[in-house]
């Protein structure tokens, strides 16, 4: 399975589209270790367009902002902000309360105390 991710630099004014490819399931399969991976790849796609030459950072899943939508044309879009920009992934086939369950668990595992204001 691969996921498209839609990507706007700080500073930028368009946007580049890159995947999260090798995914093991289809999104309504999804456990938390998928969302994980998700969420780690599209932090990992934002620092390589905006640092090319720097392929061994180390990537966290703390300090950013996130918010699951409904897309247009059905499914789910992952939003998520930090310093460096912003990434949507999606659309994804999944119901949108059990998507935001699984990323409050999977940033809740990874120390990150998830606010409760939707940014």
């Amino acid at each position: 399975m691969t996921v498209p991710v839609d990507i706007w630099l700080r500073g930028q004014d368009v946007a580049t589209t890159r995947s999260i490819d090798d995914l093991a399931r289809d999104p309504k399969d999804w456990k938390d270790e998928d969302v994980h991976a998700v969420l780690e790849g599209m932090l990992r796609a934002m620092h390589e367009l905006k640092y090319p030459d720097d392929m061994e950072r180390i990537i966290a899943l703390r300090g950013i902002s996130w918010i699951v939508n409904a897309y247009e044309e059905g499914g789910v879009v992952i939003a998520i902000e930090i310093g460096l920009g912003a990434a949507i992934a999606g659309p994804l086939q999944i119901e949108q309360h059990a998507l935001e369950a699984m990323i409050t668990r999977v940033l809740k595992g990874s120390g990150v105390q998830p606010s409760a204001t939707i940014h």
